[in-house]
């Protein structure tokens, strides 16, 4: 199978800088995996807008018949050369991985069939449809981990304020996917940028969210204050969900 040529449009969606590359790591899939990939994937902030090629990688979803690990380590052996031109290590699942998971990891196929670009191959996560109990059973299971991950990382910190930016970015990883799940619970089913996240939380929440805000915000700054703030929204966030 070639790349589809009508995928022009798709390709003006990834960032600038990260085309070619990301066509050269096509052009790799094609060559390791040869007749079992049946679709690659983009999806994130390579094809959503807001990519950091300093600090973020291109993540996708490559889709193939069988996993056979032999050809898994074929894709390995260039994993270093991907990771210096920005590309993270592809989710793989087959067909039938995706049908079984979609009670289990609603959020993460929410998120490739809001966000994804399929570069070749027929788009697979399009046509999903989810239960409502799944995605909030999810998160409701995501949130409570949030809390838990910002408890242990507090402890981690050793009492040294300088550590309290890395978990307010790690704390915006985990909770982006969770709270457009909670989006989507309220029939936000379109992609909601980052830009947007925090006011249609707090509009269905009928709360304000400071501590949030500024985790997603990368410019803003993080001490204990916010800290406090975003730990007291977990917690908020979590009362919402458990009263569903």
């Amino acid at each position: 199978m070639q790349i589809d040529t009508a995928s022009a449009a798709v390709w003006e969606r990834v960032h600038a800088a990260m085309r070619e590359p990301l066509r050269d790591y096509v052009r790799l899939v094609r060559d390791v995996f040869v007749q079992e990939a049946q679709s690659l994937t983009l999806f994130g902030p390579v094809v959503t807008g807001g990519f950091d090629p300093a600090t973020q990688t291109a993540r996708s979803a490559l889709v193939v018949q069988r996993v056979v690990l032999p050809t898994l380590r074929r894709l390995a052996d260039h994993g270093a050369r991907l990771g210096k031109t920005g590309i993270a290590a592809p989710l793989i699942v087959t067909p039938k991985y995706i049908r079984a998971s979609l009670d289990t990891f609603p959020l993460e196929l929410i998120e490739i069939q809001q966000q994804g670009a399929t570069v070749f191959g027929d788009d697979l996560f399009a046509g999903l449809t989810f239960e409502d109990a799944h995605v909030r059973l999810q998160c409701e299971r995501e949130l409570k981990r949030a809390l838990i991950s910002l408890r242990q990382g507090l402890l981690a910190t050793a009492g040294r304020e300088r550590h309290v930016p890395a978990l307010h970015r790690e704390a915006a990883d985990q909770l982006l996917r969770t709270i457009r799940g909670l989006l989507w619970l309220k029939g936000r089913r379109a992609f909601v940028p980052t830009a947007g996240v925090v006011n249609e939380t707090e509009a269905i929440t009928g709360r304000n969210l400071p501590g949030l805000r500024a985790a997603l915000d990368s410019s803003a700054g993080a001490g204990w204050k916010q800290f406090d703030n975003l730990y007291a929204d977990v917690e908020a966030l979590m009362e919402f969900v458990d009263a569903w």
